[in-house]
Order: structure tokens, then sequence, then C-alpha cells
């Protein structure tokens, strides 16, 4: 019996599907992060040995896997994808090796097939697309500090500028100073203290992102700072997808939408379905129906079956 793995390497933490020759998954885990962008190199090498070893186990041996691959964010950076390969052989590891983006993997994973387009707004945002010719063409995901709109650091950023400008007067009273002030565990509702929580040097983009699930609470209650952020926001990833679709032809067909923004802000999706409805009545938006690790196995699958 052979095998095939795939890993979705996140910031956080890695998780592993394992299927056999016919396309049954005989087993999931997750593990320790092995972005190098993010992880100490020592610490992200432990984790790609421990991560192997324990494919070795599950397929008898690491003879028995046919093909790994894996998808991981930044792997275009310079000397990743050599390192992590590196990493990988040393772990023991000599069959079959596929490196991806986590983009690529999480559409085959979405769409349980390697065409189609996914609109990801979690944390950070990114468009990918894949037409039936084999042609692609991704928009976004290139980082917070000069893209990722419409993702969650995106809109906490947006969040903190409306406390700052209702605390001014540039705009009017609003629900969301409450909330940060209340999530961010500040009673006496402090603008200075906000203020060094931002600026704190140790301060990171997902902290940020953090209070972005405080523009749900907002929207519901009818602020106008909150409805005005989620417009925007879903303007912003149709942005993303229009290149997309013109540039791939694929104007009709499946649009997955992902990420924790567009899986848990209603009005955002319901703001980004109905302006995708006006410009491409052909494209059919569906929540993912499998995860970026199996969507690495599928990858993986197909390639040992060539």
């Amino acid at each position: 019996m052979r095998f095939a793995a795939g890993l979705d390497g996140g910031g956080t933490k890695t998780k592993v599907a394992i299927a056999d020759e016919s396309g049954r998954m005989v087993e999931t885990f997750t593990s320790g992060p092995i972005n190098y962008n993010g992880q100490d190199e020592r610490v992200v090498e432990r984790n790609i040995e421990e991560i192997v070893t324990r494919i070795g186990m599950v397929c008898g041996s690491l003879e028995h896997c046919a093909h790994i691959c894996l998808g991981a964010a930044g792997i275009s950076a310079t000397g990743v994808t050599e390192r992590l390969t590196v990493a990988i052989r040393k772990a023991g590891y000599r069959g079959g090796l596929t490196l991806a983006g986590d983009h690529e993997t999480a559409l085959y994973g979405a769409l349980s097939q390697p065409h189609g387009i996914i609109l990801i707004a979690g944390t950070g945002s990114i468009c990918y697309g894949r037409n039936e010719q084999g042609c692609t063409h991704r928009t976004g995901g290139f980082g917070h500090l000069i893209d990722d709109e419409g993702s969650g650091y995106s809109i906490g950023r947006q969040l903190l500028e409306a406390l700052v400008q209702a605390s001014d007067g540039r705009i009017p009273p609003t629900v969301v100073s409450e909330r940060i002030y209340e999530t961010l565990q500040l009673p006496n509702g402090s603008l200075n203290e906000v203020i060094g929580f931002v600026y704190d040097p140790q301060r990171t983009k997902k902290d940020i992102a953090a209070l972005a699930p405080i523009l749900s609470e907002a929207c519901s209650v009818g602020d106008m700072a909150a409805l005005n952020i989620a417009r925007q926001s879903a303007e912003a990833l149709f942005e993303l997808l229009a290149p997309v679709a013109e540039r791939l032809g694929l104007q009709s067909g499946n649009l997955a939408l992902a990420g924790s923004v567009l899986l848990h802000n209603s009005f955002i999706q319901s703001a980004l379905r109905g302006r995708i409805a006006e410009s491409y009545p052909g494209l059919s938006c569906i929540l993912p129906k499998h995860d970026a690790a199996w969507g690495a196995m599928m990858i993986a699958k197909n390639m040992k079956m060539n």
C-alpha cells in the first residue's frame, strides 16, 4: 500500500492529511508551524522532523509514502523552498515532493478540483484562480504594510481609525469605540492606552486582526462607521476578484469564499455576494468543501499516480 500526505503550513500550526492510494483518508493531525518567515530555523526543522517521523509511522515506513505536498504562505520568498526541501530530506524522506503556495492547496481543497477561483480574507487577503488550460493568476497577498485590503488586519486597523476619529470629532460617536475598550480591557476608555497598545514594539498584525470580530457586532446595531467599513471591505475584496476572473476567463463557474472574515462576517459576505451577482451573474459563490491540508493531499495523490 502506498500513501500520499498533504501539509498545510500555517503561521501557528501545521495540519497534515494522509490518504492511501485509493484516496481514503487514514489520518489527520496537527503539529507545530513550519514557516521560516515567522519562526526560528531550529524550531521549524524540529517541527518538520516530527511531522515526517509521524507520517512514516502512519504509513508503516517513509518508503510507503509516495508523495508529500507542502502548501505554505511565503513559499515564494528567496531561499524558502530550498530550505524546506533540505529540512524534509534531512528528516529522512526520499519520496516525491511538491512545494506550493497555500493559496494553491486551498483552492484544490475548497473546490475539490484544481481549477476555479478562491478568495481568502483572513488575517491577510488574497485571490487565486486557475483555469482548465492551466493558466493561473493571483491578486493580493503582499502583506499588511502594502496590501491585504479587506482582511482582518485591515478591518482591525479601520476600527482603530474609527475610534480615534470619533474621539477628536472627525466622525460622529460610534459603538466601535466602546467595543474596542472592552476588548482591550480598558474600562476607563483611555485613548492613550489604545495608542500605547497599537504602537507597542511587540504588537503584531495578528493582534490588530483580532479586533475584526467587533465589526459584526457594531454592524448588527446599525452603527454607520461599522457599516461603512463593511462596505469598503466588500468592495476591496471584489477588486481582488475581478482581475482573476477576467484574465482567466472565469466569469462563470465556482468561486470559493474562505477565511475568517468571509466565513464569519455576514455583512461583508452579503455585500460581496451582491457585488458579484451584479458583475458576474454566472459565478456561483460557495463555501469551502475541504481545507488546504486535504487539497495538498489530493495534489500529492495525483502526483504519485502520474
